[in-house]
C-alpha cells in the first residue's frame, strides 16, 4: 500500500488529494511542525536523507519530490484515471509544462516573497526597522512584479475551459493547486478572477474535501 509521509500544512497536501483521485487506497503518516521553527521534524530523516515532505513508499519503493510522486502515482495507478492526456499530443506537452512549472517558476517567487516577508520578524530587535526597508523594497521592486505576471499567465490559461489543460481536471491541475491557492494569500488577486473560480471548485470537489479530513490542518485552503 501507498504510504504517504505527510508534513501538515504542507504541498504533500497534493499528494492526498491526488490519491482520492485515483481511488488508490493509501496511508496517511502524520508528521508535525517544529512549533519554534516550523520546519520539519529530524523522524522525515528516517525515510529519506533529506528530510522533506512530500514523501511515498510503496513496498520497498521510495519517491520524493512533488512532480516525481505525482508522475509515479499516475503511471502506476491512473492509465485509466483520465487525469494524464496522451502523450505526444499537444495536450500531453501542456500537462507536462504545467506539472513541472509548478515546482519550478511558479513556486520560486512566492517562496521568496515569503521568506523576505518574515526576514523583519526574525532578525534581532534593534535591526528590525533595517531589516523591515531591505525585505520591502526587495517585495516590492522585484518579486511582486514577477508574481504579478504568473498572475496573468495562470488567468489567461484558465480563460478557456477552467482547466490549465483540455476541458477537464488533469494531475496537472492538482499540481498547480499549491501555487495558486499559495498566491492567494500572499498577493492582490483582483485582476486574476479566473485563478479564483478555480480555487473555489477545487475547493468543493468531494475528493478535495476528503483529502482534507486526512490531512488535518492546511492553511492554504
Amino acid at each position: 500500500m501507498v504510504i504517504v509521509h505527510h508534513l501538515e500544512d504542507s504541498r504533500s497536501q497534493r499528494v492526498l488529494w491526488l490519491l482520492e483521485e485515483l481511488g488508490t487506497p493509501y496511508e496517511v503518516k502524520r508528521y508535525n511542525r517544529d512549533p519554534e521553527t516550523s520546519l520539519a521534524p529530524p523522524e522525515l530523516y528516517n525515510i529519506h536523507p533529506l528530510g522533506k515532505s512530500p514523501v511515498i513508499t510503496d513496498g520497498d519503493i521510495t519517491v520524493a519530490e512533488t512532480g516525481a510522486i505525482f508522475e509515479y502515482l499516475v503511471d502506476t495507478y491512473g492509465q485509466e484515471s483520465g487525469l494524464k492526456p496522451t502523450p505526444g499530443t499537444q495536450a500531453g506537452r501542456d500537462y507536462t509544462y504545467w506539472l513541472h512549472y509548478a515546482e519550478g517558476s511558479a513556486m520560486t517567487n512566492l517562496l521568496l516573497k515569503l521568506v523576505f516577508s518574515r526576514l523583519p520578524e526574525r532578525a534581532p530587535r534593534l535591526m528590525r526597522p533595517i531589516v523591515k526597508r531591505v525585505s520591502g523594497a526587495a517585495e516590492e521592486g522585484f518579486i511582486d512584479p514577477r508574481i504579478a505576471e504568473h498572475l496573468v499567465w495562470w488567468n489567461k490559461a484558465l480563460a478557456d475551459t477552467g482547466y490549465f489543460v483540455g476541458d477537464s481536471l488533469s494531475a496537472a491541475d492538482i499540481m498547480m493547486s499549491f501555487p495558486l491557492e499559495a498566491a492567494a494569500t500572499r498577493a492582490d488577486m483582483s485582476g486574476a478572477p479566473n485563478v479564483l473560480d478555480f480555487l473555489v471548485r477545487i475547493h468543493a470537489r468531494p475528493s478535495y474535501q476528503t483529502a482534507l479530513e486526512k490531512g488535518g490542518p492546511y492553511a492554504y485552503a
